[in-house]
Order: C-alpha cells, then sequence, then structure tokens
C-alpha cells in the first residue's frame, strides 16, 4: 500500500498552500435591522433572570411600625363627651351638676317668677275663695273668674317660658344655676343652647305643669334626671339635646 494522499479536487487550493488561507474576519456582524429581537434584553434595562442581589429594582420592605405613629389620636365621636355610645361618653365634659343642686336652682326660679305672679294676680281675683254653701272652709279653692282665667294663664305660660328661654340663650343659665354655679350647654360641644334649643327646653319643663299636671310633670322629671345615665338629662334635656354641668361663678 501506498501512504501517498490523493490530489485535491481541482479548483481546490491544497491544505499546505498559504496563499489560499485568509484569517477571519474582525469586525463583529451588524444587528439585524429594527432592533434587538422582542423579548431580549434591552439596553440599559435589568440583565436577564432577574436583577442582581442589591440592584435598586429590589423591593423594599415595609418598614416597621405602624404609619400613623407619633401622630395625635382623632378627636371622639361628637366632640364634647364624646356623643352617645362613645368609649368614655364623659370624658372631656365637666362634672355633671349634682341632682340636689338642681332641684335646689329649680326651686329658685319657680320662687323668682312665682312672687311677681303672685302680685299680678291679685286684680285678677286669684286669691277670691269659694266656699260650700259658706260653711266648710277646709274645701275652699282658689277661683278663677270670667276671662280672668284665661288672660292670668297666659301671662304665666310667657312668664316662666319666656324667663327660662331668655336666660338660659343669652347666659347659659338661669339665675338659680348662676347662683349654685351651674350652667346648660349643648351636649354635642359644650356651647350655649340656641334660642331655639332654649325654647323646646323650656316648653318641655313648663308648659305641661303650667296646663294640667302641676303635680305630677316636675316629679316625673325629677324621677328621669336621677335615674338617667350617663347624662342625667331629663325629659326637657333630652328634647333639646342639652346637659346641665358645674360652672365657675
Amino acid at each position: 500500500m501506498s501512504n501517498d494522499q490523493p490530489p485535491p479536487p481541482p479548483g481546490q487550493p491544497p491544505e499546505d498552500d498559504p496563499f489560499a488561507k485568509r484569517p477571519p474576519d474582525p469586525t463583529p456582524p451588524s444587528p439585524p435591522p429594527g432592533g434587538p429581537p422582542p423579548g431580549g434584553p434591552q439596553p440599559g434595562g435589568p440583565p436577564p433572570g432577574g436583577p442582581p442581589p442589591g440592584s435598586p429594582y429590589d423591593a423594599a420592605p415595609p418598614p416597621p411600625g405602624n404609619p400613623y405613629d407619633g401622630a395625635p389620636p382623632p378627636p371622639p365621636y361628637g366632640g364634647y363627651g364624646g356623643g352617645y355610645g362613645g368609649a368614655d361618653p364623659l370624658s372631656g365634659m365637666p362634672p355633671l351638676a349634682e341632682s340636689a343642686r338642681r332641684i335646689a336652682a329649680r326651686i329658685i326660679d319657680w320662687l323668682i317668677i312665682a312672687v311677681p305672679l303672685a302680685i299680678i294676680g291679685i286684680p285678677f281675683k286669684v286669691y277670691q275663695r269659694a266656699t260650700d254653701d259658706g260653711n266648710d272652709f277646709s274645701d275652699t279653692v282658689n277661683s278663677l273668674n270670667g276671662g280672668g282665667q284665661l288672660v292670668f294663664q297666659l301671662i304665666t305660660i310667657v312668664a316662666y317660658v319666656g324667663y327660662d328661654t331668655l336666660m338660659t340663650a343669652k347666659l347659659g343659665r338661669t339665675l338659680g344655676k348662676k347662683w349654685l354655679k351651674l350652667r346648660v350647654a349643648m351636649l354635642n360641644d359644650g356651647s350655649t343652647p340656641s334660642m331655639n334649643s332654649s325654647l323646646i327646653r323650656a316648653i318641655v319643663l313648663w308648659l305641661p305643669a303650667l296646663i294640667c299636671c302641676a303635680c305630677l310633670w316636675p316629679l316625673l322629671l325629677l324621677i328621669l334626671i336621677l335615674v338617667d345615665k350617663p347624662y342625667k338629662q331629663g325629659l326637657h334635656d333630652k328634647a333639646a339635646k342639652t346637659v346641665v354641668v358645674q360652672a365657675a361663678p
């Protein structure tokens, strides 16, 4: 056998021909027109496979603690006293008036009006006595005659309701409450009652007693003040949304 290699095909230079070999082209191939293919890495973007540790693309964990730490808590519902349904309805409210002082103040106010009315009632024959056959004086009653009955009753209503309304709306307290260091305040914010609220309060307080229930109505109001929780409100307070508290003279 012969070790000679077969000759190269016609037209192809031999492998040992130094002139037939060319060095590789150092210029890299240019990218295809139209930019990189979709889905490939974008210039300047994060490397494929997710951001490296410590890169700005890491999701920062939320800071520890409440974001509202250091901020003052919101005011309680209802402002003055916290309103109905608060955790502490008496929080921020001056001390409620003692029941005994409220009764004493009401008696003082009643006398302030009753004494002038007693003098005014003389021309209306309020104190004229009617007897049973002129014999049994134990059954005497105060009589009101003719049109004087209606006129004096209207004067009485105007006197009590007007006194309580004007004093409460202007000063927040009547003379009796002023002397005993009490005042009437709106339950929601502690302000002085408006004229409308003061009128509603005075009507519920005085009108039923002056028309039909002179003994029963004051007793009912007193019972409700004693048993009502937590604001010690009578029906007149509930109707006007007021409360009676202690106050400076």
